[in-house]
């Protein structure tokens, strides 16, 4: 008797809001999604991503939900079982043995960081922000910048960091506070509270943190976390009504798009899949 063949298999590297944008649009196409936790840099907008399944909290991430694994043997048992994503800290080295990787997804955003050559580690490989370069270290780059957000390059690199943050109300990258030394952040505050100018917000070692400005904390480093200098801790939104910090970020959403897109117009893929996968391209 014939059976359905499985799911495909996608890694995504990250378990920041851009990571889990692209895994809810994967796993919305069939894939069996794991995402693979790196530290670097801490995740801030928490209520936006799957991160936070990492300390067995309930996540759901516009309507898909994350299921922590520790072992690789638990992932094996989840693929294809699991209705959601799955989440683990296993890096990539503990991944790739489990299943032939059909898509591979660096969505780590580590700007600054030296980037790895993905290529032949699955059949298809995307490299999200700088440091990537199609045909280079990835099949396919996809811009993060601001402006630019969501193209696909397939020859040639992404943007370098030029360390301008986009515009979110009236503010900037003045709507970030980031860490001044290395240490253990301590906060008891959750994302979504309206805070005020020079509220303490949390402490980094024995030193206070406080609010930028007035507004809605949009994101925050959980508490307990060990942060190296000059990461962000947090973020602000001051759009009052406007402001946001659940679901899909608009730019997040922008660039899974494009990791969709790029998975559809790669030769290899089923013609049948491949026009799935574009339906779910807004």
């Amino acid at each position: 008797m014939p059976t359905d063949p499985p799911d495909r298999f996608a890694v995504i590297l990250g378990t920041n809001e851009i990571a889990s944008a692209v895994a809810v649009l994967l796993r919305r196409g069939g894939f069996d999604v794991v995402l693979s936790h790196d530290p670097l840099p801490p995740v801030i907008r928490r209520k936006m991503a799957f991160h936070d399944a990492l300390f067995d909290d309930a996540v759901s991430v516009a309507g898909v939900a994350a299921q922590r694994a520790d072992t690789g043997f638990e992932i094996r048992t989840s693929l294809g079982r699991v209705p959601g994503v799955v989440i683990t800290e296993l890096g990539l080295l503990d991944l790739i043995v489990l299943r032939s990787l059909d898509i591979l997804v660096d969505a780590r955003m580590q700007k600054y960081l030296a980037t790895p050559d993905l290529r032949r580690l699955a059949r298809l490989t995307i490299g999200l922000g700088p440091g990537f370069c199609g045909g280079v270290n990835c099949d396919a780059a996809i811009e993060t910048r601001p402006g630019k957000a969501g193209q696909i390059i397939k020859h040639g690199p992404a943007d370098p960091p030029d360390g301008v943050s986009r515009r979110l109300g009236s503010h900037w990258g003045e709507r970030f506070v980031r860490s001044e030394f290395s240490g253990r952040w301590k906060t008891a505050i959750e994302i979504g509270t309206r805070v005020f100018k020079d509220f303490v917000v949390g402490h980094l070692g024995n030193m206070p943190v406080r609010a930028p400005f007035d507004g809605i904390l949009r994101g925050i480093v959980r508490d307990g976390t060990e942060v190296p200098a000059g990461v962000k801790l947090l973020e602000i939104d001051s759009r009052g009504r406007k402001a946001n910090w659940t679901g899909l970020d608009s730019r997040g959403q922008l660039i899974a798009n494009a990791v969709v897109k790029a998975i559809s117009l790669h030769p290899t893929k089923p013609p049948e899949r491949a026009g799935q996968m574009l339906h779910l391209v807004k």
